[in-house]
């Protein structure tokens, strides 16, 4: 299976702090790809440099081949990368399906006359989009939800809609950065059925950061394991769970009395 994302030798230096230090890794299409370690770790720097919020100091990021790095972050979301974010960023004052439609609104084609005359073209299309939005909402368990302000939603229902809006750019890759964050064992549960459902029904590939252990192991084919930067471990749920430097850096090191 090829390589969806490669990244090769990634360091992030902030004044005399490496970030991130010299990380190498590739995602496999159509794979789920974990990225864990203890907070402070890179991992979200990393996300950060893959969509072009940061600049690297050296290394590069390749996505389908090609090199994508120092493109601005709206070029790389235009190749087909989306994210979520660990602070949701939604537009509270909007209702759910404002939110979504507003996102499908980016892939739109139609000009500003057709939609001041509401010419047949931008009928045409708004009616798909309307369609997108709410195939989307369904998908995702929020569909009872639409006509909510997002600010009333429940934390982990606004979750959901991050991860909603971000499947209405129709990325081949997706992002996802602590997804379960502020949920309870069984919203976690039904979220692991979500990204893997998502995942086949959309065709993608899905890279995630989690501290959710749980969801981590139960959903990814691979894991990379970051320690203060620096790549500490990678492979299977199995190998990784039993891998003394892992346990280490999450545990501590243990004294023998």
């Amino acid at each position: 299976m090829a390589d969806i994302l490669e990244i090769s030798r990634l360091t992030k230096r902030f004044g005399g702090l490496a970030a991130v230090n010299d990380v190498s890794f590739s995602v496999p299409e159509g794979g789920i790809f974990g990225l864990i370690g203890p907070n402070g770790a890179g991992k979200t720097t990393i996300f950060n440099l893959i969509t072009g919020v940061y600049s690297l100091t050296e290394g590069d990021v390749r996505f389908r081949g090609k090199s994508i790095s120092g493109l601005p972050p709206f070029k790389i979301a235009d190749m087909g990368i989306t994210r979520t974010f660990q602070n949701i960023r939604l537009f509270k004052n909007l209702t759910v399906f404002e939110n979504v439609l507003t996102a499908c609104h980016l892939g739109a084609s139609y000009s500003i006359i057709d939609s001041v005359l509401r010419l047949p073209r931008f009928r045409k299309e708004e009616k798909a989009l309307f369609k997108k939005a709410e195939n989307l909402l369904s998908i995702m368990g929020l569909t009872e939800r639409r006509d909510l302000v997002a600010n009333n939603l429940p934390y982990g229902m606004q979750r959901r809609l991050e991860i909603v809006r971000a499947l209405a750019l129709d990325p081949t890759l997706l992002l996802l950065d602590e997804p379960a964050a502020g949920m309870n064992p069984d919203e976690t549960e039904q979220l692991m059925r979500l990204i893997v459902r998502i995942r086949d029904e959309f065709k993608l590939s899905v890279l995630v950061i989690e501290h959710h252990m749980d969801l981590i192991m139960g959903i990814c084919e691979q894991i990379v394991v970051l320690n203060f930067g620096i790549k500490l471990a990678e492979g299977c749920a199995a190998d990784i769970s039993k891998d003394p430097k892992v346990i280490e850096a999450y545990l501590g090191a243990t004294e023998e009395v």
